[in-house]
């Protein structure tokens, strides 16, 4: 294996910033929080970290509505703050990988202040999307397109006449009005910005929106205007994946490249990418574009071992063709957690949906290529669903009205210690409450009792990356699918490795002879426990 390109077979760490853990006691979590718990994500395993965007912003989707690309919110600290995290994660051997937002801003951009205050047509307009309403005096948005989070996709201004006037596009809420990608500025500024955290020394950028960037250049009515806020999903054809963002990410491939020429180091750069197939999919991780792009369709697979096996099947056909490897994920700040999308609700998290977490984390552990955890999953930590609507801070509420699919759920603060809220998040008075309201049952997961419970998904995780780091047939390569009864999927890594996965609730033989390695439950030799998973090495 070429250990060079180190980003191939990669496990990185999402770190939620503003909920991972608060150094000032103000109940938010922070850059120096992050720096704290770093030797706890040495210890667990990880070979880097993907911070969420900490950027000064007014926070309409906490730090997704970015005000300033080249400077950090004062409620999360400050560049030499984060310079001390870069320099601490890489004595550690963690890399560290930012999240940039390239298809929209703030409203509160300096830019977009200049586009309100100036005149329909003048160059600080034509950096976003403005436009004439529809009707007799313009008062329909220029065309039917809904936002993702609910809503038209379209807010009029008021002009400096005080008269009402152009429309401008926003894809997701009024505060996020989406870059015009198609005036040569924007590419520009964009540069500058990666330059900006490339000289600082970060290993890389998460993409946000990906397929974004670029709109159908006639703007045209959607043939299905509601796809977008139904699905929320980037499914407009004419608003996402226009084959025009293709050209940004083969130059900001070079960009990386010119940096990794000059010390050796190399830069990744991982694209949040909804596209409709695997086949679409792959054109983001050609070779001269995105290293990576977030494989979905294992995250949104049913519990079923055929439906596991077909999205495996079509990502290592048409992904892994490509020459990159598959990037697999099954959870994000954007997802109900894991344990309960597979089973219970809180807190009965130790029940079935916590035991097919466990085996789906095997799974993709198990899996040729790279993996994304999100932080509090290696703590089988389940959605918390009964969140007061008083304390919801997720746009999408907002703009609906509804709960429906909302994600504070998954943000809620982590448990690190004790048995009552903060659970050690936050280093404040006593009393203290972090952004979100943590549950009584956030004591059964805290991390100081997972890391001595050697039974516990911590473990499991722990174990399985120091398994996956010490074993030549994981990682990079392929796999080979072996034949097994109704309701069971096994491959095998190379000669001698195999992985088995229960989907049944019941325990059923073991597909292949030999010892257990690693198992998400009890696993005598010979049985397979029911929604479960487990490695075996080859006896013979």
């Amino acid at each position: 294996m070429n250990r060079h390109h180190w980003w191939r077979d990669a496990v990185i760490y999402q770190v939620y910033v503003r909920s991972f853990l608060d150094s000032t006691g103000d109940g938010i979590g922070d850059l120096a929080g992050v720096r704290a718990g770093l030797p706890y994500l040495r210890k667990l395993g990880v070979d880097g970290i993907w911070l969420s965007p900490f950027y000064p912003s007014p926070q309409h989707d906490h730090g997704y509505d970015v005000a300033d690309y080249r400077d950090v919110d004062p409620v999360y600290g400050d560049l030499d703050e984060f310079d001390r995290l870069v320099a601490s994660a890489h004595r550690l051997g963690i890399r560290v990988l930012l999240d940039i937002v390239p298809n929209h801003c703030s409203s509160e951009h300096p830019w977009f202040r200049e586009a309100l205050a100036a005149a329909p047509g003048s160059p600080e307009r034509a950096r976003f999307h403005f436009a004439d309403g529809r009707g007799p005096d313009g008062g329909e948005p220029p065309n039917n397109w809904h936002a993702m989070f609910g809503g038209p996709a379209w807010t009029r201004v008021t002009e400096a006449d005080g008269r009402p006037g152009q429309w401008y596009l926003h894809m997701f809420t009024p505060e996020q009005p989406d870059w015009n990608w198609r005036t040569p500025e924007v590419a520009g500024e964009f540069d500058r910005v990666l330059r900006f955290w490339l000289d600082r020394g970060v290993d890389g950028f998460r993409i946000d929106v990906a397929a974004g960037l670029f709109k159908h250049p006639g703007l045209p009515d959607s043939p299905d205007p509601e796809a977008d806020a139904r699905t929320r999903d980037s499914v407009n054809p004419l608003a996402w994946n226009q084959p025009e963002v293709h050209d940004v990410w083969r130059h900001w491939r070079a960009v990386c490249e010119e940096y990794t020429a000059r010390d050796g180091r190399e830069r990744l750069l991982v694209g949040e990418v909804s596209v409709p197939s695997a086949r679409e999919h792959a054109k983001y991780v050609r070779p001269d574009e995105l290293h990576q792009a977030f494989f979905f369709d294992l995250l949104g697979a049913p519990w079923d071992a055929d439906a596991f096996r077909k999205v495996i099947s079509e990502a290592m056909q048409d992904i892994a063709g490509t020459g990159s490897t598959v990037t697999w994920v099954l959870n994000n700040h954007d997802q109900v957690r894991t344990v309960t999308r597979y089973g219970e609700p809180a807190p009965e998290g130790s029940g079935l949906g916590a035991a097919r977490a466990r085996a789906a984390a095997l799974l993709m552990l198990a899996l040729p290529g790279a993996a994304y955890i999100y932080q509090g999953e290696e703590l089988g930590l389940p959605e918390v669903v009964d969140l007061p609507d008083d304390v919801l801070t997720d746009p999408i509420f907002r703009r609906t009205g509804s709960r429906a699919r909302i994600r504070d759920g998954c943000r809620v603060p982590l448990p690190w210690s004790g048995q009552a809220s903060p659970f050690g998040f936050t280093s404040g008075d006593e009393g203290a409450k972090p952004w979100l309201p943590q549950p009584d049952y956030f004591a059964e997961y805290a991390t100081h009792r997972a890391l001595a419970d050697t039974r516990s998904s911590w473990h499991l995780y722990r174990d399985g990356l120091q398994l996956r780091s010490a074993l030549h047939q994981l990682g990079e390569g392929t796999l080979r699918w072996l034949d097994t009864q109704p309701g069971v999927l096994a491959f095998a890594r190379g000669d001698d490795l195999v992985c088995a996965v229960n989907f049944t609730a019941a325990p059923v033989p073991a597909p292949v002879p030999g010892t257990p390695l690693l198992a998400s439950g009890p696993c005598p030799p010979g049985e397979l426990p029911g929604s479960t998973a487990a490695w075996w090495i080859d006896g013979s």
